[in-house]
């Protein structure tokens, strides 16, 4: 099954020009089988996915992308807002609590720096990446972001390396022309959420490029 773990839809996610709907369209056009919804600091209520999967008769998994003062981060498991979230310390044990499940996105963001002036440069960027506690937390990580360049993703992709952890890729989608850029593969069936969570805690999957990158 190719599921995108990453996307966001407006009024929720105030920077996406996306419709939950022209989303899920979109998706059904790049020959996905389902998405989740992963918007910036705010839940989706668990009853509105569900209407929204069966109007479309198309799989939708609800979750969220917390901005941690350690960076992003794409869960699921939980379903309201708590405070504290934004400490990455406290969103695990949180997560933890709910037997859920966290990700790591677009991790060369605040970490690759956009001009590597002297040799050594990006070796170094690495280990301080590396060096971050949040990755300590993280079930996986996304080397494959739809957003970002080649440049950027091989970033994540060293990183990953680096840190022994599972791969993955989402397409960060923000507007049409993001959907269908990369995916997730499972070995197996998906249903919903907590088969999804089982599924991302076995390491069954894996990151595919759908499109080449920008």
């Amino acid at each position: 099954m190719l599921i995108d773990l990453h996307t966001h839809t407006y009024p929720l996610s105030h920077d996406s020009l996306l419709s939950p709907d022209d989303l899920i369209a979109a998706a059904k056009g790049s020959h996905l089988d389902g998405v989740c919804l992963t918007e910036h600091d705010f839940f989706w209520e668990h009853d509105k996915v569900a209407q929204l999967s069966r109007r479309h008769d198309f799989l939708v998994i609800p979750g969220i992308e917390v901005n941690t003062e350690n960076g992003h981060v794409l869960v699921f498991g939980l379903e309201r807002f708590a405070y504290g979230m934004h400490r990455m310390h406290e969103l695990a044990q949180l997560v933890g609590e709910a037997n859920g499940v966290m990700i790591a996105a677009h991790p060369y963001r605040r970490q690759l720096p956009f001009e590597l002036r002297h040799d050594g440069d990006w070796g170094e960027a690495l280990v301080r990446a590396a060096a971050n506690p949040s990755y300590k937390q993280v079930d996986a990580i996304e080397t494959h972001n739809g957003r970002g360049s080649e440049r950027e993703n091989q970033f994540s992709r060293e990183l990953r390396d680096r840190l022994s952890l599972p791969a993955l890729a989402g397409s960060d989608s923000h507007e049409l022309k993001d959907v269908g850029r990369c995916a997730t593969r499972f070995e197996r069936q998906i249903t919903g959420l907590d088969n999804l969570i089982v599924e991302l805690k076995a390491n069954r999957f894996a990151p595919i490029v759908l499109q080449q990158p920008r």
